[in-house]
């Protein structure tokens, strides 16, 4: 038969034939006029090939089953070669089955350590954003997305934004349920987006230094601030330690625990002004900069 009949009967590819007999395991005649001319035998090498790549074994390791078929043989795993193969197989999967099991334990542990961290809340918790205004921010520290160290009671001269907000998705990923119910949860992303395009102009108005922060991952806000080339550092906080802090709302859905979005300025080590609620995320970076702008024409104000 010829190699389209074969991969039909054996339901294959034509390509996988061909790379079964280029590891010589099923070898075809070859015609007068060059055609390859397959046995009837080869759909019974070709089905225990499948069969037992579909058992964990790689094409080499089915050479002594198929070699055993090939000599007439009527069971394929009677050879002394088959047995081994089998033994070996099953060794790998014991050891792959202990690193799986380890893996799972250290990720168990790793979720309950997490749990055990975050901030229990109802609907909303937290104190009213606007009773921050004169409080000192305490020395914490965290790393930014651009691997720099960030402590938030010491961050220097002039006045700096912190934007905190629920979550971002990645593209062509679902947000777990319940999460898109959250009051704020949508628009992060445009508002990050915003932020950077508004960045210089930021600067410009009176920041000194610009923030987001969230209580994702860092490798959820590396991703984010990689896609979308961010100016400015993203700030992990999953254990919510800004929201024990200084009491900043948090909301839970499921079993995460969420910030609220809110922005603060905060001059001299302490908040001078705090944005909250925040309607529109994708404007809000505007109302940031107009603010920036009067208080820095205003008397005696921080300097930039």
């Amino acid at each position: 038969m010829r190699v389209g009949e074969l991969a039909r009967r054996t339901g294959t590819t034509v390509r996988a034939l061909r790379y079964y007999e280029s590891a010589g395991l099923v070898v075809p005649r070859r015609l007068g006029n060059g055609y390859r001319e397959y046995d009837p035998i080869a759909v019974r090498l070709v089905a225990q090939i499948r069969e037992l790549m579909a058992l964990g074994l790689t094409v080499e390791e089915t050479r002594p089953f198929v070699e055993s078929i090939a000599g007439g043989a009527d069971e394929a795993d009677v050879c002394a070669a088959a047995v081994a193969t089998y033994r070996s197989t099953i060794t790998g999967l014991q050891e792959r089955i202990g690193r799986l099991t380890a893996q799972r334990e250290a990720l168990d542990a790793r979720l309950d350590a997490v749990a055990t961290q975050v901030v229990p809340g109802g609907d909303t918790v937290g104190a009213d954003p606007a009773a921050l205004v004169g409080t000192r921010l305490p020395q914490l520290s965290f790393y930014g997305t651009d691997g720099r160290p960030v402590d938030l009671g010491a961050l220097g001269a002039g006045r700096t934004v912190v934007f905190v907000y629920p979550l971002t998705g990645r593209p062509g990923v679902d947000l777990p349920n319940g999460l898109l119910e959250v009051h704020g949860a949508r628009g992060s992303t445009e508002q990050a987006a915003w932020f950077r395009d508004h960045h210089a102009e930021l600067r410009v108005a009176g920041a000194a230094r610009v923030y987001g922060l969230s209580a994702q991952s860092t490798g959820y806000q590396r991703e984010l601030a990689h896609r979308l080339r961010l100016p400015y550092p993203l700030i992990p906080d999953p254990r919510l330690t800004l929201a024990d802090a200084l009491r900043l709302p948090t909301r839970t859905a499921g079993d995460m625990t969420l910030y609220e979005r809110l922005t603060l300025i905060i001059a001299d080590g302490e908040v001078e002004h705090v944005f909250h609620p925040i309607p529109d995320p994708a404007s809000h970076p505007l109302h940031v900069m107009r603010w920036l702008t009067k208080r820095r024409q205003a008397p005696g104000s921080v300097a930039a």
